[in-house]
């Protein structure tokens, strides 16, 4: 099977409800904590082309992650990594966290590309593409950041550790230098299962 990956855009607002369904019942499952996302943010996330959609041929979502902005644009995480539980085991995450860790690149070339993870597989994946762990302090102090995990089920731990580290590992890439020319459009690419 032969799977389009692809930049978001309002073609790809059908499949908000199902995506935002999948990273609760994943989280569920899992027993880990995850930030919930609304309709309209996800909404706004896909229209603006911040993420990153595999599709099948039938037009069935099979895997997303977008791209949050936080201080001004100087951070950036790639968030929301979910593939549809019918085509995991196959590396369809790490080619989604490719594709939107390289267009995190070309749409912020100067920005820190930052995530919070509690899986053992991103952060195989996010040490593979050069980030490293480090502690929060690292990361963006922008409160609306840490608002984002008001909805999480560890938030208490987070807070009682004053937001300097909880159960998710931080892990941070910084850009040598701004070499990667600006490109808007990421192109499409095809994946086989």
């Amino acid at each position: 099977m032969t799977l389009k990956i692809e930049q978001t855009n309002s073609q790809h607002l059908i499949f908000c409800e199902a995506i935002i369904e999948e990273m609760e019942l994943s989280a569920k499952v899992r027993g880990t904590g995850i930030a919930k996302r609304s309709i309209e943010y996800l909404s706004k996330k896909i229209i603006d082309g911040n993420g990153i959609i595999a599709l099948t041929e039938e037009n069935e979502w099979a895997g997303f992650c977008y791209i949050e902005t936080w201080s001004h644009e100087k951070f950036v995480a790639n968030s929301g990594l979910i593939v549809a539980p019918k085509f995991r085991k196959h590396g369809l995450a790490r080619k989604i966290k490719q594709d939107i860790f390289s267009l995190s690149q070309n749409k912020f070339p100067n920005a820190k590309i930052f995530g919070l993870t509690t899986g053992l597989a991103v952060m195989k994946i996010n040490s593979e593409l050069g980030y490293e762990p480090v502690t929060y302090s690292e990361l963006t102090q922008d409160e609306n950041f840490w608002n984002g995990c008001k909805s999480c089920v560890n938030y208490e731990i987070l807070i009682a550790k004053e937001k300097k580290n909880c159960l998710c590992t931080a892990m941070l890439y910084e850009p040598k230098i701004a070499l990667i020319p600006k490109d808007e459009n990421h192109e499409k690419s095809s994946f086989s299962l």
